[in-house]
């Protein structure tokens, strides 16, 4: 007997990870509440496309990606970045609610809002869902080469743009190479 996908339980176990990452996308709240509904609707629907013993979270996140990218080529307008962006991390980690934590990821959402896209996804997936080149590669459908260079790009852009920005209370402190 032919094993038919993945149970509800199965996939329900990812939402945290894909909301984080649909908020990181989306920009809001509702954007990526609709996004992760459409993702795990049409995992649903394609459930029997699974196959078991794959990686079941990069599959979802594969599934997420491309509604997403098919949703920016109907040109659904991004509005503005929510303030749960990082909310799932921030909370993970502690000793992060203080005001300076707060400005510095305030300035992180900034900055990967003007990182294209392409960047911001691999970063995010890296970074924030700490998945591997290969995962990630698999995500966005590119060469592990192309996620690598993605990264590197993008990190140096997002230091740029952080370094632009007006640090709390003066000057602040610069780097020296």
């Amino acid at each position: 007997m032919r094993v038919t996908g993945f149970s509800a339980a199965d996939a329900e176990r990812w939402i945290p990870r894909l909301r984080r990452y649909a908020l990181a996308l989306t920009g809001n709240r509702d954007a990526a509440d609709d996004l992760i509904q459409d993702t795990l609707e049409r995992a649903w629907r394609k459930r029997a496309l699974w196959r078991p013993g794959s990686d079941l979270r990069a599959w979802l996140f594969t599934v997420m990606h491309n509604v997403y990218v098919n949703g920016v080529r109907a040109a659904r307008p991004v509005e503005s970045l929510d303030d749960e962006l990082m909310s799932g991390r921030a909370e993970a980690m502690p000793g992060t609610a203080s005001a300076e934590s707060g400005v510095v990821l305030s300035e992180l959402r900034t900055a990967l809002t003007g990182l294209s896209d392409d960047y911001r996804q691999v970063i995010l997936l890296v970074g924030l869902e700490q998945m591997s080149y290969a995962e990630a590669a698999s995500v966005l459908g590119v060469p592990i080469g192309t996620v690598m260079s993605r990264l590197s790009r993008g990190r140096e852009q997002l230091r740029q743009l952080l370094a632009r920005e007006p640090q709390p209370g003066g000057a602040g402190l610069r780097r020296v190479k």
